[in-house]
């Protein structure tokens, strides 16, 4: 493995916390990159991280959380917080990269200092976000940005993966994304904090919020834990965007009384570190594969001489 370039490294997080942008690009791409540098990085950042709020925005597709994430962008920066956007992009099959472009639809932020956007891809990562992303946002973090708005693909069960990365999870939903039921069969009660009935000036979209309103009332609740709001928006015109940035403020300050923050924020250290070493683990087999014991292995297994399981053990050392 090539070893890192400790200066090259040391140079550029310097640049990034002074505020400039190429340098901050760069470090994503050798995080996206899985460049040998990755570990490096990530040693010299993590401590000037943990002070961002990380929102996370989900729901089907064409539910406008694109829309919904340019307007959090514009009232954040009323209010004079740096804004970070990582988009998470359904990949390319041949290049792993993202293809959708949410940054050309946010033109009017190119030229603020205090806002940065990326597109990134899944790769293929079963639960939508790659282990890239969640470094990413660490990265992010550690550049001095207030608040981190994670915009996911949108693609059903694969959303469940943002819980374990946002503090605060926006669910937005439209009046004809069909039978509410099918929001429980999402998984995506389980991972609200609070509901967006956006496009809410079309029909059905009271409907909506009542059939919402009841099953949220359905979960067992006490003094303590949180109740999930639902808002009514329409993110085109603006209109119910500072309602719902308030009820995220609501919801960013129960996480603090209650220390509901610290204990998601051991849960996503948790999976960061399993994250790791699983990759680290995937790289190791795959080669182990390549040499001479490892093709005769698979050779063995196409000739129903071992089984997986026993496979697996070998490689293992078990």
């Amino acid at each position: 493995m090539t070893a890192p370039n400790y200066a090259r490294v040391e140079a550029l997080i310097t640049d990034m916390r002074a505020g400039k942008r190429l340098a901050l690009a760069r470090l994503i791409s050798k995080v996206e990159n899985r460049d040998p540098d990755l570990h490096e990085v990530m040693r010299r950042i993590y401590a000037l991280s943990g002070k961002a709020q990380i929102w996370g925005i989900t729901g089907p597709p064409g539910a406008g959380k694109s829309t919904m994430v340019d307007q959090f962008a514009i009232e954040l920066r009323k209010r004079g917080k740096r804004v970070a956007i990582v988009a998470v992009d359904p990949s390319s099959p041949f290049t792993g990269g993202a293809i959708l472009g949410d940054r050309i639809r946010m033109q009017r932020h190119t030229h603020d200092e205090g806002v940065f956007i990326r597109s990134l891809g899944t790769r293929g990562k079963h639960g939508g976000l790659s282990h890239a992303t969640k470094e990413v946002v660490l990265l992010l973090d550690s550049a001095g940005f207030d608040v981190i708005l994670v915009e996911t693909a949108g693609v059903g069960q694969t959303e469940l993966d943002v819980l374990k990365l946002a503090q605060t999870v926006v669910v937005a939903l439209v009046p004809e994304s069909g039978d509410s039921i099918q929001v429980m069969k999402a998984g995506l009660m389980e991972i609200a904090d609070i509901f967006a009935v956006n496009k809410s000036d079309r029909p059905e979209a009271d409907k909506l919020v009542k059939e919402i309103i009841t099953m949220v009332g359905l979960n067992d609740h006490d003094e303590k834990s949180w109740m999930v709001p639902v808002k009514k928006t329409e993110a085109t015109r603006g209109v119910g965007m500072v309602e719902l940035l308030d009820s995220i403020g609501e919801h960013q300050a129960w996480l603090g009384k209650t220390g509901n923050r610290d204990e998601k924020g051991r849960r996503f250290l948790k999976e960061e570190v399993l994250d790791i070493l699983v990759e680290r683990l995937e790289r190791s087999l795959d080669g182990a594969f390549e040499t001479r014991s490892g093709k005769e292995l698979l050779e063995q297994l196409l000739r129903r001489e071992i089984d997986p399981y026993s496979a697996a053990d070998t490689l293992s050392g078990q």
